[in-house]
């Protein structure tokens, strides 16, 4: 008997999953039904009062969808996890559920976009407070935090600048004072960072990105506790948001899982490779990567990342002119937003991913107009430099 537990390749691909239950299926089926019977009206009673486990429709469960919430919870080292229809969904149920008027969250200085203008536009409007500051200084926590502080919410390493926060300090100073820590783990994956073991309480993905990591789907993932997990799917999900995921794209995220520490490995290989040539070249002002020694948090990086990841970001010395004229340039890297694809991207965030701030926002939460991010693909590492080489000032 093996009582070691498996490592997180093996559970990538097995977890959750027993073909002899599934007539010999090496793949889990892909159940697309909308609705599930019942053997008896008593037993529908039972499972929708929460009295037993079963399926009762897609909007809030389906078996195919289980297996990958199962899966992602096991290697974030979560208790359970929900599956929704998009990164946003998952944010967005979470704290629908999680918050109530006159709550406040307290949030980095930097955040997506869309993440930026859920706080700040929309919760906002029914009477939740979100207050931004420098998170990567804990001591900034313990001085801002209050009683009306229900949620602390960041993203390690932040989109689009790659500031990193102290996971575990930030959650101390957060349990407290009886806060949640909500952590988006989008860029790292629980292949790189895990907050859960670090103190978080919930974290979040896009799972359209590294998770799936082919650019055909579109989903989120919400995983933590088995309670409030359980809520957020009741509440958050079934009555606020709807924001089911469909089992067609929980079985190509579950097939993308498959691979996704080979693919980690592979993607931080080549950003640091690009990382090295960006920092060496005369024309680039700042290169923004946790694996270089010149990174300002790069002791923190080696502390809490299994590796670097495939996200940088840079400045050049020619500012907003230039990243957009070298971006113009590039011939094999794609000019796209997203990230985690197999494609090496390229995209410009103060006019794309984060247009949602305005200029003096994105000036305050260290956004410059400048700023080009790259999400590094798994193309021949030769091929990649010698484009982002060719298309250098």
């Amino acid at each position: 008997m093996r009582n070691a537990p498996r490592g997180f390749a093996t559970r990538a691909i097995h977890h959750a999953y027993d073909s002899r239950k599934n007539e010999g299926a090496l793949t889990p089926p892909l159940h697309l039904s909308a609705t599930f019977t019942f053997e008896t009206a008593e037993q529908g009673g039972e499972i929708f009062a929460g009295e037993r486990e079963g399926y009762i429709y897609s909007r809030t469960n389906n078996p195919t969808n289980h297996i990958l919430e199962a899966r992602v919870a096991s290697l974030e080292g979560a208790e359970a996890g929900i599956a929704l229809a998009s990164g946003m969904g998952a944010i967005s149920a979470s704290l629908w559920t999680l918050l109530a008027p006159g709550d406040e969250v307290i949030a980095d200085k930097t955040l997506y976009g869309c993440t930026f203008s859920l706080l700040n536009h929309g919760l906002g409007k029914f009477g939740v407070t979100t207050t931004h500051i420098d998170l990567t200084d804990p001591a900034n926590l313990e001085a801002a935090i209050s009683e009306r502080t229900r949620a602390v919410f960041f993203e390690t390493p932040a989109n689009p600048n790659m500031r990193l926060v102290d996971i575990a300090a930030i959650a101390r100073i957060a349990h407290a004072h009886g806060a949640l820590v909500i952590v988006d783990n989008t860029y790292s994956t629980p292949y790189i960072t895990r907050p859960i073991e670090l103190g978080a309480d919930l974290v979040v993905h896009s799972a359209t990105k590294y998770l799936n990591g082919h650019g055909d789907v579109i989903a989120g993932l919400a995983l933590g506790r088995q309670e409030m997990i359980d809520e957020i799917r009741a509440f958050g999900l079934k009555d606020m948001t709807g924001a089911a995921l469909s089992p067609f794209n929980a079985m190509l995220i579950a097939r993308g899982l498959k691979t996704l520490a080979l693919r980690m490995e592979r993607h931080s290989e080549n950003a640091m490779a690009v990382a090295r040539l960006l920092e060496g070249s005369e024309a680039v002002e700042v290169v923004n990567y946790p694996g270089l020694e010149s990174f300002p948090q790069h002791a923190l990086a080696r502390r809490q990342m299994r590796a670097f990841g495939g996200m940088l970001s840079l400045e050049l010395k020619g500012g907003y002119e230039a990243g957009v004229a070298m971006m113009n340039r590039l011939r094999l890297v794609s000019r796209a937003v997203s990230l985690g694809d197999a494609e090496t991207l390229v995209q410009h965030p103060a006019s794309m991913t984060h247009a949602t701030y305005t200029p003096e926002e994105r000036a305050h939460h260290g956004i410059s107009e400048g700023l080009v991010r790259f999400s590094v693909g798994l193309e021949d590492i030769d091929d990649i430099l010698e484009d982002i080489r060719q298309a250098l000032p």
